[in-house]
C-alpha cells in the first residue's frame, strides 16, 4: 500500500552555542524545544554538534568532555515528547564522530554519523572524528526523512541522494557553516541545486554566533523540491524559525520527472532510524514560513563583526574592552563596532599623541569618542619618548634616526595599554586592518599588541566603506567627515603618508586578495594587468612578513581566507611568488 504523507510544521533551531559549556547549551536546547512544541511543530531541527559547541577541536581528545556530552544528551532526551528534535553531538564510541541524534519519546532513537569531514580551509575534522559509513532515514507521519550533517550536503552525491533515491521526500542537513563575505548567498545558491537533483525538500539549519576567529551568520532555509525558497531565518541572530512543509508535492513531482528511475533499480538502502507518529497540534493553512530578507553586503560584514566581537566579549567573561584612539579610519571604524557590540559603557579609548601626532586627528579622536558616548582619556607618550631615547642613546650613537625611532612610539602605546589591561582586567582590542597585516605595516609589540582584532580580516578598503555604511545609519555619523577623506598616516614622523610606503590601497588591495586568498603566482598577477614592479614589491612584503602574523592575537574571520588557522604559511621559506 502506498504511504501517504501528511503536512508537516518544521522548527528550524537556528542557535548560539558556546563551546564547552555544555549544560548552558542543554539548557537552551530545552527551552527551544518548548518553543517549538508551543509553536505545534512535529520534528524540530537543532545545528551541528549543539550539545558541544563548535568548533571544539582538542577538547574532542578529552574522553571526560566527550561523555560529558553524552550524559547530557540523554538527559535532553527525556524531555523529548510529542516531537521529533534532531541534535547534534560529538558521539563516543569504538571511535569519535560527529552525529546528528535522532530524539523522541523521551529517549535517543537513533544515531547518524557524518560521512564527509572537511579537511580544508579552518576545518581539520579529519583530525577529530571516524568517517560515518551508511545514510540513514527516518519516517514521520508518512513522510520519510533524510539525514545529512554540513559537508554531507556540499557533496552533489551521496548520502543524500542515496537517501532520496530510496524514497526520503525531504533530506534534512544539520551544520555549523562558517562565515565569509557572500557565503549566505553561495550556500543557498549550492541548496537550491541539491533540492532540484533530489527531487526533494532541503531543511538546512546552521549555528548562529562568534566562536574565536569564527562567525556563525545562521540563514537556515527551506527550500522546495522546485529549488522554490520555502523558509529563510535571519542573518547573524537567532532564531525559531517554524514553517509548514507538503512532502506530497516531492511525491508528485518524482512521478513526473521520472530522470531517476534507472539509478533507483539499483536502489540504496539507507539505515532507518525510526518510525513515529507525531499529532498534529495545527492546522496548517498555507505551505510556508518567514523569509527574512538578505542583507546588503556591507551591511552583512559590519553585522558580522559586531556579532563576532560581542561573542568574543561575553562568552570569555570580558567586562570591557580598550584600544588606542588616533583619529585614523581603523580606530573609528572600531570604535564604532565595539559601542554597537557592547554599548558604550564597556567601551574605553585612550588618546596617546606623540610630538608628531597632528591637532587634528587628536581632534577627531576626541570627537568621535564624543559622539560615541565612551570614556576617553588622554595618555600624552612624549615623556616616555624621552626616557627610551636617553636610556638608548648611546647604543644608537652616531646613526640617523629611523624606523627604530618610529617604532618606540606604537611599542610605547601598545604597554600602555597592556598595562591598564592588567590593572583593570580590559580586553585590549587591535584595530590594524588586513591591508597592513599583510604587508607588515604594523609594529610587533606596538600597534599589534592586544587580545583580539577585530579588522584583522579587513582590506583597508573595505574600511572606508564600511565607516561610510555606519555613518549612513544616522544623520550625523560619528565619524567625522575630516577622517574619512584624510589620507591615511600612521603619524611616527613629520609628514608621513601610508603611501610613502605602500602602493596605493586601491591598487594594494586588489593584488593582496590575489596573491592571498587566491594563492595566485607572480607571473598570474602580472598577466592580471598588476604592474610587474608593485608585484614584486607586494610579494617580497607579505612573504617576509609572516613572522609578525604569527604573533597576532586571533582576530575575526571575514574573508574566504584570512591568516592564522585558514591560511597556513611557514615563516622559514625561500619560495617567492
Amino acid at each position: 500500500m502506498a504511504k501517504v504523507s501528511q503536512p508537516m510544521r518544521l522548527a528550524l533551531a537556528q542557535v548560539n552555542t558556546t563551546v564547552g559549556d555544555i549544560d548552558a547549551n542543554a539548557e537552551k536546547i530545552r527551552d527551544y524545544l518548548d518553543r517549538a512544541q508551543s509553536e505545534g511543530a512535529q520534528l524540530v531541527v537543532f545545528p551541528e554538534l549543539a550539545i558541544n559547541g563548535y568548533p571544539p577541536e582538542d577538547l574532542l581528545l578529552k574522553t571526560h568532555f566527550l561523555d560529558a556530552g553524552m550524559r547530557v544528551l540523554e538527559a535532553v532526551a527525556k524531555s523529548v515528547k510529542g516531537i521529533v528534535a534532531l541534535v547534534g553531538f560529538a558521539e563516543h564510541s569504538e571511535d569519535v564522530y560527529n552525529s546528528l541524534a535522532v530524539l523522541a519519546d523521551g529517549e535517543i532513537k537513533g544515531i547518524y554519523r557524518k560521512m564527509y569531514l572537511p579537511n580544508y580551509g579552518v576545518f581539520d575534522e579529519q583530525r577529530y572524528f571516524q568517517v560515518g559509513d551508511s545514510p540513514a532515514v527516518v519516517r514521520a507521519n508518512g513522510t520519510t526523512i533524510g539525514l545529512t550533517v554540513c559537508e554531507d550536503i556540499w557533496e552533489p552525491g551521496p548520502p543524500a541522494s542515496d537517501e532520496a533515491l530510496a524514497g526520503a521526500e525531504v533530506i534534512v542537513n544539520i551544520s555549523a557553516s562558517p562565515y565569509h563575505i557572500n557565503k549566505g548567498s553561495e550556500r543557498e545558491r549550492m541548496l537550491v541545486q541539491r533540492a532540484r537533483d533530489n527531487l526533494a525538500y532541503i531543511v538546512f539549519c546552521n549555528q548562529v554566533g562568534g566562536q574565536d576567529e569564527l562567525v556563525f551568520d545562521g540563514y537556515s532555509l527551506v527550500i522546495d523540491q522546485d529549488g522554490e525558497l520555502v523558509a529563510r531565518g535571519p542573518q547573524f541572530a537567532e532564531e525559531l524559525v517554524v514553517c509548514d512543509i507538503d512532502p506530497t508535492t516531492a511525491q508528485q513531482v518524482r512521478l513526473r520527472d521520472t530522470r531517476h528511475r534507472p539509478a533507483a533499480r539499483q536502489r540504496p538502502h539507507p539505515t532507518l532510524l525510526g518510525e513515529f507518529e507525531v499529532p498534529a497540534r495545527h492546522s496548517a493553512t498555507e505551505i510556508g514560513g518567514p523569509r527574512a530578507k538578505p542583507m546588503e553586503p556591507d551591511e552583512e560584514v559590519y553585522s558580522a563583526l559586531t556579532l563576532g566581537l560581542r561573542d568574543y566579549v561575553h562568552k570569555n567573561g570580558f567586562e570591557r574592552v580598550l584600544f588606542g584612539l588616533s583619529g585614523g579610519i581603523d580606530s573609528a571604524l572600531v570604535a564604532c563596532i565595539a559601542v554597537d557590540a557592547l554599548g558604550s559603557d564597556r567601551v574605553a579609548c585612550a588618546v596617546m599623541p606623540s610630538p608628531h601626532s597632528s591637532t587634528g586627528t587628536q581632534a577627531d579622536a576626541r570627537q568621535i569618542a564624543a559622539n560615541l558616548g565612551i570614556e576617553c582619556f588622554d595618555l600624552p607618550i612624549e615623556p616616555v619618548m624621552r626616557a627610551y631615547h636617553e636610556t638608548l642613546a648611546d647604543r644608537f650613537a652616531g646613526t640617523e634616526p629611523g624606523l627604530a625611532e618610529e617604532n618606540i612610539q606604537a611599542r610605547i602605546r601598545g604597554g600602555l595599554l597592556m598595562a591598564l589591561s592588567n590593572k583593570f582586567g580590559w580586553l585590549v582590542i587591535t584595530t590594524g586592518n588586513k591591508s597592513e597585516i599583510s604587508v607588515g605595516y604594523a609594529t610587533l609589540y606596538g600597534d599589534m599588541v592586544g587580545g583580539f582584532g577585530v579588522l584583522m580580516d579587513v582590506p583597508k578598503t573595505l574600511v572606508y566603506r564600511l565607516a561610510h555604511f555606519r555613518n549612513s545609519r544616522m544623520t550625523d555619523g560619528p565619524i567625522p567627515r575630516s577622517v574619512i577623506e584624510r589620507a591615511p598616516s600612521a603619524e611616527l614622523k613629520p609628514d608621513q603618508r601610508d603611501q610613502d610606503r605602500l602602493p596605493a590601497y586601491d591598487v594594494l588591495d586588489p593584488i593582496l586578495v590575489a596573491y592571498v586568498e587566491e594563492d595566485q603566482g607572480r607571473e598570474q598577477l602580472i598577466r592580471r594587468g598588476f604592474p610587474e614592479k608593485v608585484v614584486d614589491e607586494v610579494i617580497e612584503l607579505v612573504d617576509r612578513a609572516e613572522y609578525k602574523r604569527r604573533q597576532s592575537p586571533p582576530g575575526l574571520k571575514i574573508s574566504p581566507k584570512a591568516f592564522g588557522r585558514d591560511r597556513r604559511m611557514p615563516i622559514t621559506n625561500k619560495f617567492r611568488g
